[in-house]
């Protein structure tokens, strides 16, 4: 990879009429490997010391980004303009740009914010977006239009943690009117159930400041602060109380509902008792408590509960059995929950269970809506209507311009040799941004494959995968799901009696064919194993003289995944998803989430959409629909993801409980 690396700089650099040695090209690596580790330690000097040396370096506007930041605290319109002077329509430039305009903001430097925010072109960053509202609202000196209250709206509730620029943007909105207390009590009542004790005192700040101090309060303990309260009378009270039992409902569901029925529901209003019920059931629904549907049982009006609290209501009816509940919840739902196509093929589902003849010929109309081979409820919604999971024909195949013009996209490259350096992170999100944010849209679907087909050359799998996923008419599987190590991976698999499908359909999800990947908690490789699992499955596959070192070696990690990952599927008798839930998320938790003796046997498609953990449900569902497509490419038959996923529940009465030695 080094090698490559070096050649590809050379091949760059010579473009630009200034290729060097390979020892001279191999010690400015090194400089800018040395200047990320300055940047990473806030080492100002040693960053404006190196800088002059690495000029010419393709990774140079990455270097001058990493000495610019480091003095960010200092600059001046002058120091902004020099850096977009020599680096124009780089993202180092837009990246620095983004960093200016948050210190502009945070500085309340309206003017400078101004003047500058016009040449930001990525536009991602939420922050931003409210201190340009703000600053728009502050300039013209006029209410906010509909438009720019709701776009602040929207803003400020999707930003998880508290930030300046939304808060002051809403403040701003609630000073002038344009924003109704109700929508400050809602960004309390979330980030309370959140655990974001910043968010909540800062919504709280805005519409009610004199009783910030009950507000610490309640976040420290709720059951303390609704004991020494005996009514709510008026609306600051009941939104107080409705804070502390829905803090409360986060940590103890059953003690929240409690407090609820036997002293605060005749005190609140029905909009804030659904609210209460639906945060209660969401939490037990986490939990898999079997009073889950009697507490949403309680909801009056779903339209009072936000998204994930219905996404936990249409789950658990999924659950029960409760098919017209799951259509009314669904249609409850924002448009952005509703359109997703998890909501539709449910929604589809339920119309054929309960409906008349208009609503099963609408199911159809929905299953026809989505149906494809893109993604998991969009294949089960092709075997709805009748059809299989097969390989799509290949786009036009790519023309020798095409190429030529992603090969000569300077973002691109710079992030093909990042990445081949060892610097991953600024590799991945400069390729992000030429394909995603350079242009308004980002790039167009020939392109798209044109920088995938990049990708896969360099064999650079992620970026080639995560490319090509975005194109919506043209589906490539060849950069879709691409089969890297077909020499080791197969030949494996089969002797140890494990679909090579199943298998690459996990190592692209866990690793994206990475070797050298490496999870925040210490998974590593290929198949992303852990260091004490990768010990104890060498011991139990008989791998001699095994050590922790050897785990990012091709062989020897496809040799681990692969054994580890069958000793799982055995211990749950050839479920791919309890298999591929215990590959994630441990053999413990899916133990448990397939239900005790006297639990009901599920569709797995149900239970896989019932799991706690957000990512490991999403995980299921990824490595089960990749498998099934790999399948079709290994086979070239037509596959059925409804065969492989089957149904799941607990062992038989009477049946020895599995391996606990399983780590």
């Amino acid at each position: 990879m080094q090698v490559r690396a070096i050649l590809t700089s050379i091949v760059l650099m010579a473009g630009l009429g200034a290729a060097l040695p390979s020892t001279a090209q191999t010690s400015a690596d090194q400089l800018i490997l040395d200047m990320q580790q300055a940047a990473r330690r806030g080492d100002k000097a040693r960053l404006a010391g190196l800088l002059p040396q690495v000029r010419g370096h393709v990774l140079e506007p990455w270097a001058a980004y990493w000495e610019a930041r480091s003095r960010l605290e200092d600059f001046t319109s002058a120091d902004m303009q020099a850096f977009s002077a020599r680096y124009a329509g780089s993202y180092q430039e837009d990246r620095l740009r983004n960093d200016w305009l948050l210190l502009l903001g945070q500085r309340r430097d309206w003017g400078t914010f101004a003047a500058e925010h016009p040449q930001f072109r990525m536009g991602d960053d939420r922050q931003v977006r409210c201190y340009a509202l703000l600053v728009d609202q502050l300039r013209s000196n006029q209410p906010a239009s509909q438009v720019v209250a709701e776009d602040v709206r929207r803003l400020w509730l999707a930003q998880r943690d508290a930030d300046d620029g939304c808060t002051q943007a809403a403040e701003r909105l609630y000073a002038t009117r344009r924003l109704p207390a109700e929508d400050v009590w809602r960004k309390a009542r979330l980030s309370a159930e959140a655990g974001r004790g910043r968010a909540t005192r800062d919504a709280v700040q805005i519409v009610a400041p004199e009783v910030l101090d009950q507000v610490g309060q309640l976040l420290d303990s709720p059951v303390r602060y609704l004991a020494g309260r005996s009514l709510a009378a008026s609306k600051l009270r009941r939104e107080l109380i409705t804070l502390a039992l829905v803090k409360l409902a986060a940590s103890d569901p059953e003690q929240a509902a409690a407090a609820l029925d036997s002293k605060w529901s005749v005190q609140l209003t029905a909009e804030e008792r659904n609210w209460i019920w639906g945060t209660i059931g969401k939490q037990a629904a986490i939990r898999r408590s079997p009073s889950t549907w009697e507490y949403f049982s309680k909801v009056q009006r779903d339209t009072d509960l936000h998204d994930e609290m219905l996404a936990w209501k249409a789950r658990t009816a999924l659950r029960e059995g409760q098919w017209k509940a799951l259509t009314t919840t669904i249609q409850a739902m924002g448009d952005e929950s509703r359109l997703d196509p998890t909501w539709i093929y449910w929604r589809a589902r339920a119309l054929q269970k309960i409906g008349s003849e208009a609503d099963r010929a609408e199911a159809l109309q929905l299953y026809e809506s989505i149906a494809s081979v893109r993604g998991f409820y969009e294949q089960l919604a092709l075997e709805e209507l009748g059809r299989k999971i097969e390989v799509p024909p290949p786009p036009p195949p790519l023309t020798p311009d095409e190429k030529a013009l992603a090969r000569s996209n300077p973002s691109l490259q710079r992030a093909l040799y990042a990445i081949g350096m060892g610097l991953r992170s600024e590799g991945v999100r400069e390729w992000n941004y030429a394909t995603n944010l350079h242009s308004p849209g980002g790039m167009a679907e020939r392109d798209l494959l044109a920088a995938a087909e990049l990708a896969c050359e360099r064999e650079v799998w992620d970026r080639c995968i995560n490319t090509s996923e975005r194109t919506r008419q043209s589906i490539d599987f060849a950069q879709r799901f691409p089969m890297p190590l077909q020499d080791s991976v197969v030949p494996r698999s089969r002797a140890i009696n494990l679909d090579p499908a199943f298998v690459y359909g996990l190592i692209r999800q866990e690793s994206r064919f990475i070797m050298d990947a490496r999870s925040h908690v210490g998974a590593s490789g290929l198949m992303q194993v852990m260091p004490a699992t990768a010990r104890w499955t060498a011991r139990k596959i008989g791998l001699a003289d095994f050590t922790p070192g050897q785990i990012n070696e091709r062989e020897t990690n496809i040799a681990i995944g692969t054994g580890y990952l069958k000793l799982v599927l055995d211990d749950f008798a050839g479920s791919l998803p309890l298999a591929a839930a215990a590959y994630n998320a441990g053999p413990g938790r899916p133990r448990v989430w397939r239900g005790q003796a006297g639990s009901p046997t599920l569709e797995a498609a149900i239970w896989a959409e019932n799991i706690p953990f957000t990512e490991t449900r999403d995980y299921v569902k990824k490595v089960v629909s990749n498998a099934t497509n790999y399948a079709a490419i290994l086979t070239g038959q037509p596959q059925s993801l409804k065969a492989r996923m089957g149904s799941v529940g607990p062992l038989a009465a009477g049946a020895p409980d599995p391996s606990r030695e399983l780590p």
